[in-house]
């Protein structure tokens, strides 16, 4: 009897679980599909409303308005370099130094711990930051894309979490076959640390692939160094104004609104991420899993 009623309560747990992911999935991507709706709809077609999830009058031209702004190739590129160049060079950089700190035989690896814990909740601010930056001569240059982000204390503990859960036996057998700490490291450790890496890959792919906001402060006065986020933002701030969105409608010559606009430029910046997430996704549960994870 008590068999049967856990055999029941589990079932309707199943549906009810299962009902309430449909319900959460439905709710999540609603949002991604209305505006790629709006986004192939014409413009002011979209203004009497009711675009749900399938584009009412299709067109092209709100894509095309977007493609047509200033400097939107030379921010792409710049983007695209900064994400692949940021991204490597963090990796590589806090692999290392969780791998040095995750060792047993390195001294003063918990204060060295919570100091970089307490630089998670406390920094010197905007101002000192920038005159950090000129003084330093990183300001106009591609170098404050890259180099300040190349250590993160979030991400050098969650891989110094992982390292921490692999045998001690892998090393010390590879230490008496007279292996140095740099071939542990590249041969043995790292290859089991293939999940944490895209987990970690994907979280600085990400946020070097939407900053604009250091483009804006550092780097405004050099469009060669202009980034797609900022040359949309910029967009997307001056589709707001009456002026310059007639002005855009006219160039375009076809029927696109700020709202339509918006739109595209939306669906642009997030579908590099889009495509790019699925590969990564079984690696990001398990480094996620593992790795923030602390027995």
């Amino acid at each position: 009897m008590t068999k049967k009623k856990r055999t029941m309560a589990d079932r309707v747990f199943v549906v009810c679980n299962t009902v309430f992911m449909i319900l959460f999935v439905i709710i999540t991507l609603y949002p991604v599909l209305n505006t790629l709706a709006v986004s192939f709809n014409d413009g002011t077609d979209a203004l009497r409303g009711g675009i749900y999830l399938w584009p009412r009058k299709w067109t092209m031209k709100n894509y095309v308005t977007v493609l047509q702004k200033n400097n939107l190739v030379t921010g792409a590129y710049i983007s695209v370099l900064r994400t692949v160049i940021g991204t490597l060079l963090a990796l590589v950089s806090n692999a290392i130094l969780a791998f040095i700190v995750s060792r047993k035989r390195f001294l003063f690896k918990k204060q060295l711990s919570f100091f970089w814990v307490v630089t998670m909740y406390v920094n010197g601010g905007l101002i000192p930051t920038f005159l950090l930056y000129k003084n330093l001569g990183m300001t106009n240059s591609f170098s404050v894309y890259v180099i300040p982000g190349m250590i993160s204390a979030f991400n050098m503990l969650v891989i110094r979490t992982y390292m921490n859960g692999i045998p001690d036996s892998l090393e010390e057998s590879a230490q008496l076959d007279g292996a140095g700490y740099g071939t542990i490291f590249v041969k043995i450790i790292s290859p089991l640390c293939k999940p944490v890496y895209a987990t970690v890959a994907l979280f600085v792919a990400v946020g070097q692939w939407n900053s604009w906001f250091d483009a804006m402060l550092y780097n405004r006065l050099d469009s060669k160094l202009t980034t797609l986020q900022y040359e949309l933002m910029k967009l997307l701030s001056s589709v707001t104004n009456q002026g310059t969105s007639m002005e855009a409608m006219k160039n375009s010559g076809g029927n696109v609104t700020p709202t339509s606009v918006r739109a595209a430029a939306t669906i642009l910046t997030m579908l590099p991420i889009i495509c790019l997430y699925p590969f990564l996704q079984r690696y990001f549960v398990t480094g996620m899993t593992l790795g923030g994870v602390k027995e």
